[in-house]
């Protein structure tokens, strides 16, 4: 037996291992107590990275679809063929539609996993500029786009997010996120429970805000139903209060107070009350001790962004502690400074917005990407442009974004698709090609992004724990021959300088560029100093860093934010809802990690988890019973799913994950369910947006019968 040193980089906490070896087989995977960061923690979905690395499902070697039909079907198979057949293919195919169509008909999607490998980081960014395409998608507009957005436009920097000091805090206020199941998320916190513990033994507080009572609800202080898509309410009542009752402590490099006084005059606590359920009272008092605790922060989390006014909603968060004088406190909310810097290396860069607009929709691009709930148009509607080729990287977005059966009936009429992914899925069995890269076991792992996002300052490399089986392909590997391929066979050249620089850069390898990154950094580490380390290396606390810290021209602050101001008056002409109407909400599992891993009997194993949730206030209002087969129908489209009474949703909201129960051919069953096809993403509905682009999945108005 042999005992080595692993990570999980499945979610955003980032958690030590300790793997014991027989062999080359795992028998045991437990939290490192030595890890700076988590700890000790680990949670179910690391214990089942043995089950990625053993699955049978999982594909090793490239695959080309050879199908029955004209379109993707049950009856097509997939055929194993060579790297250098599969490359050629996909290259082959990517140039001739961009010589014949401009670079614009290929789109390419990115998904979640890519910010959790390294070789991604490096290499798959880089190849994705290498296309020039401005059809460029990624889960960032179904997830966390208000977030960066305002990043970008309030401290100069897409990736320079304020991070909850939790270890310190005195009151947290957490709207939209679920971090005893999720371990954080624009927060890497591993280990939450027993931080909150902790917080709650030094005298603090926790207060969740949300529409069900999830997991984190269920250990508050206090818990308070808040209808979807309301949030703006409830939060610019806060800060209504905050200024009304002279609560502000405003930091010297701060613009625009006054201006965010007049634009929030209208948001009163009554007027909150009656949008969002939460009483007036209510908004006042937490108002009042968030202003006033000895260190607060107010964290909002995905459920804040995917919906209408996410990006108003995210903005009241940021204001609220800023004019509490809880940003760059300790016990508020603080900036890392991780050993490689992104933000002041820049090699992530600042983002930009509005710089050009889609086709179809005329939606305006973030940091180069387009919101993906305009993809199906991009490819639907003929014309100078129109997407013809489709490239996506470890991304599912049939199951990850709104009306995903219209965006895969597209799919299917592209004339070419190829994927980088390790199973066959609900997009990827569209694909002429699959290029299936080695998983993270087999991989050097460094988190470019998380520790940039953690609770404290903390360093570790994790070398592979296996090595690259024989005939296989490192991702980083694969982009690297899809962008140098592609290039040679495009007619437009690029100038002999540019070419010999992508080829010296896309052959340095993940490792050699961390190193370079490491040792040229203020931290002056080493991937040998992080090895030798083993479980990392402790950076520290956050501290205080600004206004050195901000990335504005003038290391300042401009609270009055056009964008967001102009979108308060379409806030201020929303109506309550009607009393029967029901609001669609999804949710997560700690054992479900987005679209994937339903295959794993490891973590589909207990109580189905798969039902629509809902109050039997609104059941018996129906005449529903407990179990019974129910169908939900939106705009967009219908699923019939198996529906559970819960106390725990708020009167007059449903709640519906997404990922469960696609059943593909060849493939074992993704869960226990036996009604395939549900997902959230076959009601959602993508002309809900939000105005930063984010897709607005919570809230989405349906009826249920039986």
């Amino acid at each position: 037996m042999e005992r080595r040193l692993g990570v999980c980089n499945l979610c955003e906490a980032i958690c030590g291992l300790v793997i014991t070896l027989d062999g080359d087989r795992i028998t045991d995977v437990r939290g490192n107590p030595d890890d700076p960061l988590s700890r000790g923690h680990v949670c179910p979905k690391a214990i089942a990275l043995q089950d990625i690395h053993e699955d049978p499902d999982r594909l090793r070697r490239p695959v080309r679809r050879v199908p029955a039909g004209p379109t993707a079907g049950d009856g097509d198979r997939w055929q194993e063929i060579s790297w250098d057949e599969a490359l050629d293919l996909v290259a082959d195919k990517i140039a001739r539609t961009v010589n014949e169509h401009g670079r614009d008909a290929l789109a390419v999607y990115l998904g979640n996993p890519n910010v959790h490998s390294l070789g991604s980081m490096t290499h798959g960014t880089a190849m994705v500029k290498t296309l020039r395409t401005r059809n460029k998608y990624s889960a960032t507009s179904v997830d966390q786009l208000p977030h960066q957005l305002l990043a970008h436009l309030l401290y100069g920097h897409q990736l320079l997010l304020p991070i909850p000091d939790i270890d310190r805090t005195r009151y947290f206020l957490v709207l939209g996120g679920n971090p005893m199941a999720s371990n954080g998320s624009l927060m890497t916190v591993p280990d939450f429970p027993a931080r909150l513990r902790a917080l709650k033994a030094r005298g603090g507080r926790m207060v969740v805000l949300d529409p069900r009572r999830t997991e984190t609800a269920k250990v508050a202080d206090e818990h308070h139903f808040v209808r979807p898509g309301s949030d703006a309410f409830a939060l610019l009542a806060l800060l209504h209060v905050v200024l009304d009752e002279d609560l502000a402590t405003v930091p010297s490099y701060v613009d625009g107070v006054e201006a965010v006084r007049a634009a929030v005059a209208p948001f009163t606590p009554e007027r909150a009350e009656a949008m969002s359920g939460v009483p007036a009272d209510v908004v006042r008092r937490i108002a009042r001790d968030v202003a006033t605790a000895d260190g607060a922060a107010v964290y909002g989390r995905i459920g804040v962004s995917v919906q209408e006014f996410g990006l108003v909603a995210q903005w009241a968060v940021q204001v609220l502690n800023v004019l509490t004088g809880n940003l760059d406190r300790p016990g508020g909310v603080m900036f890392t400074r991780p050993a490689i810097d992104a933000v002041g290396r820049r090699f992530i860069g600042r983002g930009h917005h509005d710089v050009w607009r889609s086709r179809v929709r005329g939606l305006p691009e973030f940091s180069g990407e387009l919101p993906v709930a305009t993809l199906a148009d991009e490819i639907l509607t003929p014309g100078a442009g129109q997407v013809r080729a489709l490239l996506t990287v470890a991304g599912n977005p049939v199951s990850s974004t709104p009306d995903g059966r219209r965006l895969g009936d597209a799919i299917a009429e592209l004339d070419f698709v190829a994927a980088v992914d390790i199973y066959v899925n609900e997009t990827t069995r569209h694909a002429d090609v699959i290029l299936p890269p080695t998983t993270s076991l087999e991989r050097d792992h460094y988190d470019l992004v998380f520790h940039l996002l953690a609770v404290r300052n903390t360093a570790r490399f994790t070398p592979a724990l296996f090595p690259k089986p024989e005939g296989t392909m490192h991702d980083w590997e694969i982009y690297r021959e899809i962008a140098l391929r592609t290039a040679a066979r495009l007619h437009r050249k690029r100038p002999l300088k540019a070419r010999l620089a992508l080829q010296a850069r896309m052959r340095l390898s993940p490792t050699r560029l961390v190193d370079l990154l490491l040792r040229t950094d203020r931290s002056r580490l080493s991937v040998r100093r992080l090895k030798k380390a083993g479980a990392g290396i402790d950076l520290g606390p956050l501290q205080p860093c600004l206004p050195g810290r901000l990335q504005t021209k003038e290391r300042r602050i401009d609270l009055a934010q056009p964008l967001v101001l102009a979108d308060l008056a379409r806030l201020e002409q929303v109506r309550a809802p009607a009393p029967d109407e029901l609001l669609l909400i999804g949710r997560r599992h700690q054992r479900d990690c987005n679209s994937w891993m339903h295959n794993s009997e490891r973590l589909t194993r207990g109580r189905p988890r798969h039902q629509l949730l809902m109050h039997p206030d609104d059941l018996a209002d129906r005449g529903i019973g407990d179990g019974a087969t129910v169908t939900v129908k939106s705009r967009v489209g219908s699923v019939l799913v198996e529906v559970a009474a819960s106390d725990t949703m708020m009167p007059g909201v449903v709640s519906l994950p997404h990922g469960y129960g696609h059943g593909l051919p060849g493939v074992r069953m993704r869960s226990a369910v036996d009604l395939a096809g549900v997902s959230i993403n076959d009601l959602t509905d993508p002309e809900r947006l939000d105005v930063s682009g984010n897709a607005a999945f919570n809230g989405t108005p349906v009826t249920v019968t039986g």
